[in-house]
């Protein structure tokens, strides 16, 4: 005999809305989206000189860029690690650990000896320190998209998958913010003297607010669940790629152009918009940091759009717009002026993050909640890896054109189309019957 589950799980609900434990998730994205731009706006200006003196100009800032790319290579490895940690142990007590390791990691770059006061030391722990970031960053993202659709019911789970989405443009608003305030209060000798190390120390009292927001939120009705009906895989790394191979490569191609993008955008886009397109740096961070404060408005639109139409179809749509947008877009940059680049920004922003507004809802059908994290975590995280190289792909692609006007457009087109192939698929992907539970329909035997 089957009867229906639904009181203890209503009282669950009512003491941890989907609201409140979807805000708790976006803070934690919010924090590692920090932790990741103050870093990015470090290694350009102060790591190599700090860190890596005895390199030169250009060893300096080699280094510097390795310290990025090593956060994303590591990050698969630490997807594995917590997605397994998410499907066995819990969602809750693994975004414990991810958020924790992130801010301590930040809050520890704060307090590095340069070479200068410990010789190499300090670039020892530097590279130590951002293994833990990533490691860290790959348990993250996906253990936050669960948290806020697990507790919600089938109606409102596309919508509440975006709101951990907001935590990109909070994170990139809140650092951009911090920099350009920094920039005019200090000088540049006492910014590269001790400046430098509040950003970091910063993330200390933000994993504080984080860690008490998910403390006090309980663990997902779907996992529960899980672990009542005795359905935690054993190894959920290996099942996922058993169990839903093609799924896996949806996931990690619908992915890439919400990823990519901002590595695009935000970071190579910005360096060719002062070298090649003579913008101030300040100029680019101003149009970046607007595009950053419409999207507090876009995601959770878009997510809304996405409870209604599907998810499916709104990262499909964002990357159609993108693929059409892609060349026009750096065309008319070249006509530098001001209000051009800040519509371009708004613009080139705007319907990738109709792609990455629907993302976490996408994957989120994709796959049963016997192995969800770890499907996720892993998938995002490849994606993200690969991501990681664009603005190196771009800069060679820019080098070998002669920095023609459309050559960020071969690279932005590619994942757009890939991300756009992967929507189609997705939506024609049927999940298993697992992955439609959700607290309002829960049946156990008795």
């Amino acid at each position: 005999m089957l009867v229906t589950a639904t009181a203890p799980l209503d009282s669950a609900r009512s003491a941890n809305t989907p609201r409140r434990v979807a805000w708790a998730s976006m803070v934690g994205t919010s924090l590692e989206s920090f932790d990741f731009y103050v870093f990015a706006y470090f290694s350009a200006f102060f790591i190599g000189p700090l860190f890596f003196a005895p390199l030169g100009e250009f060893g300096g800032q080699m280094l510097a860029f390795l310290t990025i790319a090593i956060a994303f290579i590591v990050r698969p490895i630490g997807a594995v690690i917590f997605g397994y940690m998410g499907d066995r142990l819990g969602r809750r007590s693994t975004l414990l650990w991810t958020v924790g390791i992130m801010g301590i990691a930040t809050g520890l770059i704060g307090l590095l000896p340069t070479y200068a006061q410990a010789g190499w030391l300090g670039a020892v722990l530097l590279f130590v320190l951002r293994i833990a970031q990533g490691l860290s960053l790959g348990g993250e993202w996906g253990g936050s998209i669960l948290l806020a659709t697990e507790h919600s019911g089938p109606v409102k789970r596309a919508f509440y998958a975006a709101i951990p989405q907001l935590g990109s443009p909070v994170g990139s608003i809140l650092s951009a913010a911090l920099f350009i305030v920094m920039t005019i209060v200090l000088p540049p000798e006492e910014l590269a003297a001790w400046g430098w190390r509040i950003p970091f120390l910063l993330a200390l009292p933000l994993l504080a607010v984080s860690l008490y927001l998910r403390w006090s939120i309980d663990e997902t009705p779907v996992f529960k669940e899980v672990v009542a009906e005795g359905r935690r895989e054993r190894v959920p790394f290996v099942t996922m790629f058993t169990a839903r191979p093609v799924a896996v490569v949806i996931a990690i191609g619908a992915a890439l152009l919400g990823i990519g993008s901002y590595s695009l955008m935000n970071t190579y886009t910005i360096n060719y918009g002062v070298a090649e397109l003579g913008f101030s740096f300040q100029d680019l961070l101003v149009a970046t940091t607007i595009g950053a404060l419409l999207q507090l408005i876009t995601i959770p639109l878009f997510g809304a759009w996405a409870a209604r139409i599907g998810s499916a179809r709104v990262v499909a749509w964002g990357a159609l717009g993108t693929l059409l947008i892609a060349f026009p877009m750096y065309f008319v940059l070249q006509f530098a002026t001001f209000p051009i680049l800040v519509a371009t920004m708004i613009i080139g922003g705007i319907l990738p993050t109709m792609s990455w507004a629907a993302l976490g809802g996408l994957m989120n059908d994709l796959f049963p909640d016997r192995f969800r994290y770890s499907a996720l975590s892993i998938s995002y995280a490849i994606a993200a890896t690969v991501s990681g190289f664009v603005p190196a792909v771009t800069l060679w692609i820019g080098e070998a054109s002669g920095f023609a006007w459309w050559h960020p457009g071969l690279v932005l087109a590619p994942m757009a189309l890939l991300t756009f192939l992967a929507a189609l698929a997705a939506a024609r992907t049927a999940p298993e019957p697992e992955s439609a539970g959700h607290p309002e329909s829960v049946t156990a035997a008795a």
